[in-house]
């Protein structure tokens, strides 16, 4: 079955950097979009960013995107976010997720929408300390 494991996460300062890592398992990972979602307490889960199949195309959330990348390595399976220039606000649970089957496609599709993705790893905590 479809296993995404997620890992990197941590306690670090305000204004240092994390990459997480998404290792994905029991799919033709190079096929599909990936995303990036994130959940601190008493809030919604929120868009973090989002890859085409090749890496090709990606989009990150306005909140991050000046500071976070997301990417991939189809030969490994493995998703990443590197995460730069970190808040106390960017404190939250990490999820991967596997989104559309976009294989082929030139420019995506890259959904902001959790309903798109419908396999979910378990998360990992990411807290900044101010």
């Amino acid at each position: 079955q479809v296993q995404l494991v997620e890992s990197g996460g941590g306690l670090v300062q305000a204004g240092d950097s994390l990459r997480l890592s998404c290792a994905a398992s029991g799919l033709t990972f190079s096929r599909y979009t990936m995303g990036w979602f994130r959940q601190a307490p008493g809030k919604e889960r929120q868009f973090v960013a989002a890859i085409s199949w090749s890496g090709g195309s990606t989009t990150c959330a306005d909140s991050v995107k000046d500071r976070f990348s997301i990417s991939r390595d189809n030969a490994k399976n493995t998703l990443y976010l590197q995460m730069n220039s970190l808040k106390p606000e960017d404190t939250a649970v990490y999820y991967c997720a596997r989104g559309p089957y976009s294989y082929g496609m030139i420019r995506g599709p890259l959904p902001s929408n959790s309903e798109a993705y419908n396999y979910w790893g378990q998360g990992t905590q990411v807290t900044v300390s101010s």
